[in-house]
């Protein structure tokens, strides 16, 4: 909820709520909230969470809106109501539990094709969350979770997820609510466990894809002209760094490369047709034709105590300022200690 904050005399003394409405109030879709929340599920919405996106709802097909696999491999349905729900909105989500918890792996895995194009779900998913192994096909989708979304205003909708919650079901509503601030609006939202989210204005460490996957000079276009960047449909993963900022260059399938501090807003080039920002190296820089010395990632998860989920361009979680400094010792010895060996 909003409050307006007011004042007597110099200090805060009251708090006066602020009137919301939601997706229905204006006349839209519900596909345009389903886009918007699958758009923006791990880069915004979820920062913290890792979530493998693996399906999204076909155009009247009778399926949940977006489904995703946690590091378990356990399957996250996540059904969205724009507004005011019906009566059976949970019933429906329950069906959908049911429906997709009897898919097999073949079921899963052409879902997935569908929406990825990628043939090899269990090799992605181990990618994605660095897994030593890959996950048996059994393991994947042994258990469902459902989240409702829906608006905080929608009091049938709350009180039927308390009663499936109650009696055992693994479901859990997130309310949203828009406000009208003068000619803009706002969407808020509340993300498990704790709607935690990093204060945009924080500088923060980010483990940022060098591109090798896709392209393998991508890494020295970044070193030789100390950049950080994105490519192709891929540039807007720019915006989620900011100057000040510190990035770690992730070398898929090696390690950490080097650190540097952002230091530019961001610009285009048609040269790689890449989005980028400058930087200023913390750490020593690998030189094309010499062999690239890395801190592997195992390494990086000891050193910051956190899981990453790698089928990002920006690895996340985020690292605040201290952990990211401190990352930043470690990997500069960690690399000059390789270069005399």
């Amino acid at each position: 909820m909003l409050y307006k904050l007011g004042t007597s005399g110099g200090k805060f003394d009251n708090l006066e709520p602020v009137q919301f409405k939601d997706f229905s109030s204006f006349g839209k879709q519900e596909k345009e909230l389903e886009e918007l929340i699958a758009t923006n599920i791990l880069e915004v919405l979820f920062e913290d969470s890792s979530l493998m996106p693996i399906f999204q709802e076909r155009q009247g097909q009778p399926e949940a809106d977006i489904y995703a696999l946690n590091d378990k491999g356990e399957l996250i349905i996540f059904e969205l109501k724009k507004g005011s729900a019906y009566e059976d909105a949970v019933r429906q989500v329950l069906r959908y539990a049911q429906e997709a918890g009897q898919w097999t792996y073949s079921e899963l895995q052409d879902r997935y094709q569908k929406y990825t194009g990628d043939n090899n779900l269990t090799k992605a998913h181990k990618e994605a969350f660095n897994l030593e192994e890959p996950l048996d096909t059994k393991e994947l989708n042994n258990k469902q979770h459902l989240i409702v979304i829906g608006s905080a205003a929608d009091d049938s909708l709350i009180s039927a997820v308390d009663y499936w919650k109650r009696s055992g079901i693994s479901i859990e509503f997130l309310p949203y609510r828009i406000y009208e601030l003068g000619d803009k609006k706002y969407f808020e939202f509340f993300a498990l466990p704790y709607d935690k989210h990093k204060n945009p204005g924080d500088v923060k460490g980010v483990l940022f894809d060098t591109n090798r996957t896709y392209n393998e000079d991508a890494i020295w276009y970044m070193m030789e002209k100390s950049r950080v960047a994105a490519f192709g449909d891929k540039k807007s993963f720019v915006n989620y760094v900011n100057i000040g900022d510190i990035v770690f260059f992730s070398h898929p399938g090696e390690g950490l490369v080097a650190a540097a501090k952002v230091t530019s807003d961001i610009e285009h080039s048609q040269e790689m047709d890449a989005s980028y920002r400058d930087v200023k190296f913390k750490t020593p820089v690998p030189v094309r034709g010499e062999p690239i010395n890395v801190m592997p990632f195992n390494e990086v998860s000891e050193i910051t105590g956190k899981s990453f989920f790698w089928a990002r361009i920006d690895k996340r979680p985020y690292l605040s300022k201290e952990e990211a400094e401190t990352l930043v010792d470690a990997l500069d010895e960690w690399l000059r200690n390789e270069a005399h060996n």
